[in-house]
C-alpha cells in the first residue's frame, strides 16, 4: 500500500507552530497569515489521519502523535534545507576563522553552530570565543575572518544580528541591603557592561563597590550565582538560582544590548554570509518563540 507524501510546507508550518507555541507567532516565522498556517496544519492532520495538536481557547499542546512527528519533521526540514542550499547556493570548501563573543546567546550558540555544520559539511569552523574587545583586536590583526561581538556604543561598523534587554541580576537568595553601597560583580575594563552599571547607579546617586572583578562572562555568572554581588548582563544570561532585580529606585532602567557581525565584506565573505544568514533566520524563529512564551 502506497502512503501519501508529506508536503514540506505543511511540515514547516507544523514545526513553526510547535516551536512558537501559537498559530499567531508561527505565522510571523513562516511569513504567512494565521489562517493559512492553520489550514496547513489541518491539511497535515488529514493526510496523517491523526491529530497533532490538542487545542482549546486558552492553550495549545502537542498530542503524543504530534510529539513523535515533531522529531521526524525537524530532520526532514533540515535535510530538505541542506539539499536546497547545496544545489542553489553551493559553498566553496574552506575554513572559517570565527570569533564569537561570550555575550552571544550562550545557551543557544553551540546548537546553532552544530546545525550549521550539518547543513554545510564542507565548511570547517575554527572557533575562538572570548570578550568582544579581545576578538575585535584579533580580527584587526588578521587572525579572524569574522567576528560576532557586542556593539560598544561607538561608530562601530558591522550589522546588528541580535538584540536583547540588559537586566540587573543576582543570586535568588541574595540578601539585598539598600543601606549599604551596591556590591557589584564586574568584568575588567574596558567593558561596556561595567560602564553601563556605573553610569546607571551614578544617575540615581546610588553608592557602589566592586566586590569581584572577573576575566570572563562565565566568571561573572559564577560569582553572581555564588552570591558575591549584583551585575548587569543580557537577559539570556539569567540561570536557575538567579533573580532579575526590578526595584527602579535602586536598580534603574537599562538599555538594550546589540550584537553585530563584522567580516561580511572580507576575503572569506563567501563563507561568512551563509553563516550570518543562517544565524539571523534561526534567531528570528527564536525571537518569535520568546514572544509567545
Amino acid at each position: 500500500m502506497r502512503h501519501p507524501d508529506l508536503e514540506i510546507d505543511l511540515l514547516r508550518a507544523f514545526v513553526a507552530v510547535a516551536e512558537a507555541g501559537s498559530f499567531t507567532a508561527a505565522a510571523e516565522v513562516v511569513g504567512r497569515s494565521q489562517s493559512a498556517v492553520s489550514q496547513k496544519v489541518l491539511r497535515l492532520e488529514e493526510i496523517l489521519q491523526r491529530r497533532v495538536f490538542e487545542r482549546t481557547s486558552r492553550s495549545l499542546h502537542l498530542t503524543r502523535e504530534g510529539e513523535q512527528l515533531l522529531v521526524a519533521a525537524r530532520r526532514m526540514l533540515e535535510f530538505n534545507d541542506g539539499v536546497m542550499r547545496q544545489m542553489r547556493e553551493p559553498l566553496r570548501a574552506g575554513t572559517l576563522r570565527l570569533g564569537v563573543s561570550e555575550d552571544f546567546i550562550p545557551s543557544e550558540l553551540p546548537k546553532l553552530l552544530a546545525r550549521f555544520s550539518r547543513l554545510h559539511p564542507s565548511v570547517r569552523i575554527d572557533l575562538m570565543t572570548g570578550l568582544s574587545c579581545d576578538l575585535l583586536t584579533a580580527h584587526e590583526a588578521g587572525q579572524l575572518d569574522a567576528v560576532i561581538a557586542k556593539k560598544d556604543g561607538t561608530a562601530q561598523r558591522g550589522r546588528v544580528v541580535w538584540r536583547e534587554p540588559l537586566v540587573w541580576m543576582a543570586a535568588a537568595d541574595y540578601q539585598l541591603d539598600f543601606t549599604r553601597p551596591a556590591q557589584l560583580v564586574m568584568l575588567r575594563p574596558p567593558c561596556t557592561y561595567r560602564e553601563i552599571m556605573i553610569a546607571a547607579l551614578d544617575a540615581v546617586r546610588r553608592e557602589w563597590v566592586a566586590t569581584c572583578t572577573a576575566s570572563s562572562l562565565q566568571g561573572v555568572q559564577a560569582a553572581v550565582a555564588g552570591g558575591l554581588g549584583v551585575t548587569v548582563l543580557g537577559r539570556s544570561f539569567v540561570r536557575e538560582g538567579m533573580q532579575v532585580l526590578q526595584a527602579p529606585q535602586h536598580w534603574p532602567a537599562l538599555p538594550m544590548t546589540e550584537i553585530i557581525v563584522i567580516g561580511e565584506d572580507g576575503e572569506a565573505a563567501d563563507l561568512v554570509r551563509p553563516l550570518v544568514g543562517f544565524l539571523t533566520e534561526s534567531l528570528s524563529s527564536r525571537h518569535a518563540r520568546d514572544l509567545a512564551a
